[in-house]
Order: structure tokens, then sequence, then C-alpha cells
């Protein structure tokens, strides 16, 4: 491999980091280090837990601005996106210190002739969590707060796209009580294996690729050790024919387009109406209208660069796929030339078959396929028509349609008239090939613990 990571600007290609990966001998002190903190760690009571967590966390905040410029100039992100990222990053960990000592808190049984019973929620250890560059700051948060308050230590190996990001987490963390919490570990995808397969690792954490992530449930099933995965999303949106056509508009394109699109739950497929189609595919067009591209960092931007240029071959692929089947591209379809940044456009494509790429296979990239539908039951048949599910929105005023549509959506969130967000108190879980395990939530605290049975009889 070579002996340093090169990190290049999406905006402009230059060189933004230089970093050396991790020898064997590093790998090993990091994985030794967690190990042998989690012997103390998880001994520390709760409380005492929350008092070091929280001063991470509080370190973390003043690092604030300086992790939002790294992040625009890793992947892209638009510098007032990138804060938000950093202050969802903050709301979400403050989520878990409140929710720690209820969420973790014994079950205690009825007493029952002489017997005591209750079940303790025991950490595992050392988990690895595999983080994605996409959301640099809100991938690995739901892991590492959890973990942490729940009494493991976290080994982070964070998306070679990104590493400035894992290496503040990690740094907000260091010499906290001399424990080493949060180990940021520089290696090459290719090397995962070899992680996963360390007998001192417990669990996996991972978020990406379905392909990725079908290779890290194998590693870690040798083992006989759990793995939650985050993977991929296909998500679908209904738009019904009493929606508040200017709200879901303007909703369902910030759902395509946030973070260019680059989110497992951004809305890639919508389904209106055929009575209100022609209607909503003006309104997305003005809204789509009003993105400006350009540099992430400066603070008009509302639409960055694609993280990785090859992607760009992958949505132009998907458009033509879907125009040679008979739709019709509004707006956008092909990158901006001549640019030295992975730019694509908003796109906007209409009648778009449902058997088509750009409806079946993830794009991550700001395009908004749409296909006009009869009705419910139709949009409910093309919806469902997909191997994943992590989400899936319904826009309609009837709140009777949106359960009755819910109880047929197979997806971890159904939402109505709301899309693309993740509240910490509900769980963050996907069925098909969108994954499996939960984050955030109190079974995301679970998730990241085994069961103990406590079974005590008192003699007198």
């Amino acid at each position: 491999m070579a002996a340093r990571l090169e990190v290049r600007s999406p905006y402009d290609q230059q060189v933004v980091c230089a970093l050396d990966w991790d020898d064997d001998a590093a790998v090993e002190r990091k994985i030794a280090a967690a190990r042998a903190s989690w012997d103390r760690w998880r001994r520390t009571p709760l409380r005492g837990r929350m008092r070091v967590v929280g001063a991470g966390l509080e370190r973390f905040r003043v690092a604030g601005e300086d992790v939002a410029e790294e992040i625009s100039c890793q992947m892209g992100k638009p510098i007032a996106q990138a804060r938000r990222e950093v202050a969802t990053f903050l709301e979400r960990a403050d989520w878990a210190l409140a929710a720690a000592e209820k969420a973790l808190a014994p079950d205690v049984l009825p007493e029952e002739r002489g017997l005591r019973r209750r079940i303790e929620h025991e950490p595992l250890g050392v988990v690895l969590d595999i983080a994605a560059w996409n959301y640099p700051l809100l991938v690995p948060v739901n892991v590492i707060v959890p973990a942490l308050l729940a009494g493991n230590v976290v080994l982070l190996k964070h998306s070679e796209r990104t590493p400035l990001t894992g290496r503040a987490i990690a740094r907000a963390f260091a010499d906290l009580g001399d424990l080493a919490l949060v180990n940021d570990v520089l290696v090459p995808p290719a090397e995962t294996a070899r992680l996963i397969r360390d007998p001192r690792v417990a669990h996996v954490a991972f978020t990406g690729s379905v392909r990725t992530g079908r290779a890290v449930y194998q590693v870690a099933a040798e083992r006989f050790i759990d793995a939650g995965l985050e993977l991929g999303g296909k998500d679908p949106a209904y738009v019904a024919a009493d929606a508040d056509l200017a709200y879901a508009a303007e909703n369902v394109v910030d759902g395509a387009c946030y973070n260019a699109g680059q989110s497992c739950c951004a809305v890639e497929r919508v389904y209106v109406h055929a009575r209100v189609a022609d209607e909503f595919l003006e309104r997305a067009r003005a809204v789509l209208e009003r993105y400006r591209l350009g540099d992430p960092l400066d603070e008009s931007t509302t639409l960055g660069p694609l993280a990785i240029r090859h992607n760009l071959d992958v949505v132009e692929a998907q458009v033509e796929d879907a125009v040679r089947t008979g739709a019709r591209v509004l707006l956008g379809g092909r990158r901006v030339e001549g640019s030295a940044g992975n730019f694509m456009p908003p796109t906007l494509v209409a009648n778009v078959p449902n058997d088509t790429s750009l409806m079946q296979e993830e794009t991550f990239a700001p395009v908004v396929p749409v296909l006009a539908v009869s009705g419910d039951d139709e949009a409910l048949a093309r919806m469902r028509e997909t191997r994943f599910g992590l989400t899936a929105s319904v826009w309609t005023r009837d709140a009777e349609r949106a359960e009755r549509m819910a109880r047929d959506l197979d997806a971890g969130t159904i939402f109505q008239n709301r899309c693309d967000y993740i509240d910490p108190a509900l769980p963050w879980t996907g069925c098909g090939e969108s994954g499996k395990g939960s984050t955030m939530s109190r079974y995301g605290f679970l998730g990241l613990t085994r069961r103990k049975a406590i079974h005590f009889r008192t003699i007198t």
C-alpha cells in the first residue's frame, strides 16, 4: 500500500491533507490500549461515565468550527450544512446523556417466593465502529456516545475520505482519566477484516454499501460476534392528491438534495398522484432552480460537489437509462462540464419507469425522479418494489391514509409530511438490504450490550 493517505478536495482536487497509515505496531498499540482501558471503564459507575463523556463532548464543542471546515474541505459539504452537522452531533450526544440512566437501568422482575430476579445490560468490550464519509459526524456519534455510556470503549475506523474527522472525535476523548476511550485507527479498507478478526474486538458497527456490509457481516460471523449494519437506501415518497403541494415540493426536494443527495435516507423515488403531477413538477423545478453550486466554504453555496468523482458516471448512466425507456429530463441530468469540482447540478426527471436503475439502484446525488400514479394502491405497490427498506414518506393531509400505508410499507421509519430526518428518541433501523440492528433510542443502547440474568434465591 502507499505509505501515506492523500485526501483531495472534491471541489478543486487540491490535497487537503496527507497522513501516514497506521502500521502493524500502531494498530496493535491502539487495540491493546482500548482493551486495557475497558477493564477499568466498565467498572466505572454510570454517573462517572456520564461525567467523562460530557467532558469529551465539551472539548468537541469548543473545536466545532474547525471540525466543520475540515468536513467541507474533505467531502464537499457546504459550510452551513457542516456547521449544522456539528450541532446535530452534539444534540444527539446530549440526548444520549439524558437517556442513558433509564435506557441502561436493569429490568427488575417482581419478587416471587424468595426469588430476586433482574436483567442487567452488560457492556460488550471493544466496539469497532466503521464510519462513513457522507455524514462523518452523525454516523459515528450514533455508536460512540451510547457505546461509551454503556461501558464499552471504541475503536474508530473512519472513512479514508474523512480521516481528519475521525481524528477530531478521538482527540476530544483523549486522555480523559488516562483512558483510551476512542481510538482512531487509520488503515486502508482492505485491512478492515483484520480488525474484525482481532479477538479483542467484541462488536462491529458498520455504515456503508451493501457489498461491503455483506463482507463485514461474513467476517464477524466467523467469530460469532454481532454486527450492526446501516447499508443502502432507495427511499420513496408518495405525494397524494390532497397534499399541500407547495410544502411537499419544498421538502421532498430538500430530502433529495440536502448534502448533495449523499444520504442513505435521501428521497430517491417520488410517486405523485396523476391529478397533481404536473403542478408538483412545476413546483419542484422552481425549488431546484434556486440551488447555488460553488465552493463549499462559501457561505452562499447550497449545493456542494459529489464526494467521489466516479459517482458522476453512475448518475449520468442512470439518467440515460431512464431516458431510453421514456423518461424526460426537465432539469440537469449531466455533470457540470469543464469544472474541477465533482458537480452534478440539481436534476429533475419525469415519467421514470419503476424498473429503471434510477428507481432501483442507489443514486447518491441531487436527483429527483418522478413517476405519476393513479392513486394510493398503485403508489403503495410501486413503493414496495425495492430490495431496500430504510425510510418512506407519505405526503397527505389524511392521517388515516398515512396510517394505512404505514401498515403495508416495509421500512424502518415511515414519515407523514416529513422526510430525511432522524429523531434520536426513535430507533434508526432498516430492513432488507438497508441493514440490521438499531442505533439511537433505547434500542441503540441495548444493541451495544448483552443481557445478564440475575437469579437469586433468599434462604432464611
